[in-house]
């Protein structure tokens, strides 16, 4: 018999006597370890920095481009005008509306006279009242495209993306401008749907951003109102708590966040 065989089948013997003296086999003693410790499971969970709102705003006329008061970047404050047209064109509708109003007041003003006089008919004095009224509908409509000449900010925030410039013209439902609220930046990822046990609103966790290579504290805002039958997922939404002027919308980074032992 050749010296290896001898050493395997010495092996084999002293593997066997000591399995009937009791002793734990390998695979039996991991077993075990991890029974008595389980290893929670470990979740990749990558988000982006999101404003709180964003939208683009469109030109509601068609005109040329007089004016932009804040440029890519720049920030603004709600109800401050970001677009200025040249509505010259609209401005002298308004006044031509307006001289028809003031002539059709005074034919119906001459016509109420005569009718105290019976020198008037009926027919007439509503013909009048109904040219103003509806040169009246006439001015209210050119206010009412004028009042569009100019376009104002519906919140405060920031200048994304600057869509045309000075002296183009445009037409009606043309994007002007990309805004956004970055005063406060919110992240939206999915979890585990068995999270749900322990993830409450206002619950605190940590995410990494890559761009800055630094942990920011963050607190839970929202959680979504319908699970995801097949990823068995739920859409959350958390705000950066803080204010911290490195942080961009657009950036992401890895949710740092432990599960609950035993949940």
């Amino acid at each position: 018999m050749r010296l290896a065989q001898v050493f395997a089948l010495t092996a084999f013997v002293l593997a066997g006597a000591a399995f009937a003296q009791g002793a734990t086999p390998p695979a039996t003693l991991a077993a075990s370890k991890s029974a008595t410790n389980p290893a929670m499971p470990k979740h990749d969970i990558r988000a982006q920095l999101m404003p709180r709102r964003y939208t683009t705003i469109a030109a509601e006329i068609g005109a040329k481009v007089s004016a932009i008061a804040v440029t890519e970047g720049g920030a603004f404050r709600a109800g401050q005008w970001l677009v200025q047209f040249d509505c010259s064109i609209q401005k002298a509708q308004l006044d031509k509306a307006q001289a028809e109003l003031d002539g059709a007041g005074q034919t119906l003003r001459s016509n109420l006279r005569l009718e105290q006089l019976n020198s008037v008919g009926q027919l007439e004095l509503d013909l009048s009242k109904s040219a103003v009224g509806k040169a009246k509908a006439e001015v209210g409509a050119n206010m009412a495209v004028l009042a569009k000449c100019q376009v104002s900010a519906p919140f405060s925030g920031r200048v994304a993306e600057q869509k045309v410039r000075e002296q183009q013209f445009v037409q009606a439902g043309q994007p002007l401008l990309d805004i956004l609220d970055d005063s406060v930046l919110e992240l939206e990822f999915l979890v585990p749907s068995t999270w749900l046990r322990w993830l409450k609103v206002g619950g605190g966790f940590d995410v990494q951003i890559d761009e800055t290579r630094k942990t920011y504290p963050a607190k839970f805002t929202r959680i979504g109102a319908r699970v995801d039958p097949v990823s068995q997922s739920v859409k959350v939404a958390a705000a950066i708590h803080g204010k911290f002027p490195e942080l961009m919308a657009g950036m992401s980074g890895k949710v740092l966040i432990t599960p609950i032992a035993g949940q």
